[in-house]
């Protein structure tokens, strides 16, 4: 077993503190990754506070994590000793079932497992995530980083990227079309710069309407303070595509009643309570509404390659692991432009 060092919550109510735990030695198909940089989720602190019910302590948050690679199983092809990879939010599943064959991991019908909060297939041992030194992953759930790009803000593609970028391609958002970006957080910032990136013009949706230069900043043409009830009408059934990053509970009627006859609104937040929807905005318009759930492990080496290629990154603030309480607290009151993301350095 492999001795390593992470810091983890030991139960809801605790804070993150220094934690010593083991890996398992890495199999045939196993890559060993240093861990140098790992973004914060906000379900991370979901996660930590079992708001979501059924967290498993102690648990060691993280599924963001960019590195480099220090050792291959023997059967390993994709990666050898000195490569940069990356690890999501996934690090295994069945691989047999529809979903896992078409490479919708995040989908897998006899369950996933998660890189953290969850149990290998063995039904025991749990996953840790990657507020830690070092992670033992199998080659297949492990993806390639571009040398070119910045790593520290690499790290959060792999979750708030691929969770924008996914439903973007999948309701193929192009050139020409117009899309809402709802919410400017650490997915919006992330659904602005795609959206921009593939031609659409990108308006922006908040409730604050200090946001607005940022907003302009990371690519949109267009900002609305979604309080103010004249400029949601200035939009009313002319979007192709709106995008929802928001988890905390809104109006969704307001945003459907902005799409065109076919449009779709897709959602990548969580609200905790359940959405009333008018069937009159669906129906006399033949909208759609919909939801979409991080990427399977093609999509996202797809997504990472295409930010290498454009030189898409995340906006980050790098902090040392010690301040990873304050930045939890921090991110609940959306003090954060956009994503924190841990120095692993700092852990030594």
């Amino acid at each position: 077993m492999i001795t390593s060092f992470g810091h983890a919550a030991q139960g809801p109510k605790t804070p993150l503190t220094p934690f010593k735990f083991e890996r398992r030695e890495p199999r045939e198909h196993d890559v060993m990754i240093e861990i140098l940089y790992c973004g914060v989720c906000h379900s991370d602190i979901h996660q930590v506070r079992d708001e979501w019910g059924g967290s498993i302590y102690p648990m060691v948050p993280g599924h963001e994590i960019v590195g480099r690679v220090t050792r291959v199983g023997s059967q390993v092809t994709k990666f050898k000793v000195g490569d940069l990879a990356g690890v999501g939010c996934l690090v295994d599943s069945c691989r047999r079932c529809h979903s896992c064959k078409d490479g919708l991991e995040q989908f897998c019908e006899n369950g996933a497992v998660a890189t953290y909060n969850s149990v290998e297939k063995d039904g025991k041992t749990p996953t840790y995530g990657g507020y830690s030194n070092n992670i033992v992953v199998d080659e297949s759930f492990t993806l390639r980083i571009s040398p070119r790009m910045e790593l520290s803000r690499v790290a959060p593609l792999l979750c708030a990227g691929i969770t924008t970028y996914s439903p973007l391609r999948h309701w193929n958002v192009t050139e020409g079309q117009k899309v809402g970006i709802v919410g400017l957080g650490g997915l919006g910032h992330m659904g602005v710069k795609f959206a921009r990136s593939f031609g659409a013009h990108v308006v922006v949706f908040t409730t604050s309407p200090k946001k607005k230069e940022d907003a302009m900043r990371l690519g949109a043409h267009e900002f609305v303070v979604s309080r103010r009830d004249e400029e949601m009408k200035a939009h009313l059934d002319s979007f192709d595509f709106i995008l929802d990053t928001v988890s905390a509970p809104h109006d969704l009627n307001a945003y459907l009643a902005l799409l065109k006859r076919d449009g779709a609104m897709v959602l990548v937040g969580l609200p905790e309570k359940a959405p009333e929807l008018q069937a009159s905005n669906l129906v006399f318009k033949r909208r759609q509404i919909a939801g979409s759930l991080i990427g399977g492990l093609p999509e996202t080496q797809e997504m990472l390659d295409y930010c290498a290629e454009h030189g898409i990154v995340a906006d980050i603030e790098l902090i040392p692991i010690q301040n990873i309480n304050e930045a939890y607290e921090r991110m609940l009151r959306s003090d954060v432009k956009y994503r924190f993301v841990i120095n692993m350095a700092s852990l030594r």
